[in-house]
């Protein structure tokens, strides 16, 4: 299973992470030596320090090499292109994206793709099926719905290519707004098959609604992602709301 297969560190780097959110170490409180963590895991310490790569690039711990790194005690706030962009979230936590694309479909929009994407019936869209990876592993499937015009230019491109969003930003489709809406679904026969889970498992799902600089919808998505690979964070206040991705379980 995908899950059995997940990286030692990023498994090492969630326990850490949840002991920071449930407090345990205090804001401003140091974590265990390397030493000790690579003792309490069976791990080595470069497993430990490749976790600890993690949670700084969360913001969650100093960076200081040698010394018991100290509790931040708050996560990285994400810029809004490793929002909308995969590939840009992995590397900002110095994770190797990777992609594939599995199908492209042109057809006619469904109801629920002509209200989202303002298209009139009849008009044609194109659903890109796609599995995403880290490390190598796949965590998620990514089914993107776009206007014909627009999936066009994503079904020309190299179907291994690791970011479809840079290559629509150099084509001129500019990602301005993004609406998310966070749930839970359950693997179909394709998910299962990429995922390697079960039909019928759990999964975290994220749909996104994206709009050009004119408020013209470019994008339609549903991602599927593995539980125990990502969690999101929103983090609200008077003066603003922001939506943060990280791996985790």
């Amino acid at each position: 299973m995908a899950d059995g297969r997940q990286a030692m560190y990023r498994k090492v780097a969630a326990e850490l992470r949840q002991g920071i959110s449930d407090g345990a170490y205090g804001s401003g409180g140091r974590l265990p030596a390397e030493s000790a963590l690579a003792q309490t895991y069976g791990v080595s310490r470069g497993t430990i320090r490749q976790a600890l790569a993690l949670l700084r690039a969360d913001g969650l711990v100093t960076s200081r090499r040698g010394t018991r790194r100290v509790v931040l005690g708050t996560a990285r706030v994400q810029t809004f292109s490793e929002t909308v962009s995969f590939t840009r979230w992995a590397r900002s936590l110095g994770e190797e994206p990777g992609g594939r694309v599995v199908d492209v479909v042109r057809r006619a929009a469904e109801p629920v793709e002509r209200e989202k994407l303002r298209l009139a019936e009849g008009d044609e869209v194109c659903l890109v099926l796609r599995v995403r990876t880290l490390s190598a592993v796949p965590v998620m499937v990514e089914r993107s719905v776009y206007p014909r015009h627009i999936g066009e230019i994503v079904a020309g491109l190299d179907p291994a290519a690791v970011s479809h969003t840079v290559p629509l930003e150099e084509h001129g489709v500019r990602f301005t707004d993004v609406h998310h809406t966070i749930d839970l679904t359950y693997a179909d026969a394709d998910d299962a098959a990429l995922l390697d889970c079960r039909v019928g498992d759990a999964l975290l799902r994220e749909r996104r609604r994206s709009t050009d600089p004119t408020g013209t919808p470019v994008e339609w998505s549903e991602d599927r992602y593995l539980p125990g690979t990502v969690a999101f964070t929103v983090h609200n206040s008077s003066a603003a709301a922001a939506l943060s991705r990280r791996t985790a379980s």
